[in-house]
C-alpha cells in the first residue's frame, strides 16, 4: 500500500468535509451536535449514554454528508428540472431526516429522566 495515497485520501475526505461545512442543513447540524455535547457535559452522562450519543451525532453528520453528495451528483447529471432528479434528492433529504428524528428521540430518552 502506498502510504502517500493513504493519507492523501485522508486530505480528500476532509476537503469533502469542510466542502459541505458550507451547506445551511449541515451547520444545523454541527450547531445542534455542539449544543447536544454542551448539554451532556452539563447533566453528567454515563460512558455508555456518551458513546449512544457520539454515534448519533456521526450518524446524523454522516447522513448529512451522503445526502449532499447525492444532490451534487444529480445537479450534475441533470441541470435541468426533472421529476426523478427532484424525487432523489428529495429521497435523500428524508433519509436525513428519519436520522434526526431518531437522534431526537434517542436524545429525550437520555436526557429528560436525568432533567425531570
Amino acid at each position: 500500500m502506498n502510504v502517500r495515497k493513504f493519507f492523501r485520501s485522508f486530505r480528500y475526505a476532509m476537503e469533502g468535509i469542510f466542502t459541505a461545512v458550507n451547506e445551511q442543513n449541515f451547520r444545523f447540524h454541527l450547531v445542534s451536535a455542539i449544543i447536544v455535547i454542551i448539554a451532556g457535559v452539563l447533566t453528567g452522562l454515563t460512558i455508555v449514554e456518551w458513546s449512544i450519543i457520539v454515534l448519533i451525532i456521526f450518524l446524523v453528520i454522516g447522513a448529512e454528508l451522503i445526502n449532499t453528495a447525492i444532490e451534487r451528483v444529480v445537479d450534475l447529471a441533470s441541470p435541468e428540472f426533472h421529476p426523478i432528479a427532484k424525487q432523489a434528492k428529495d429521497i435523500a433529504a428524508g433519509a436525513v431526516l428519519v436520522f434526526a428524528l431518531a437522534s431526537v428521540i434517542i436524545g429525550l430518552l437520555i436526557f429528560l429522566p436525568k432533567w425531570l
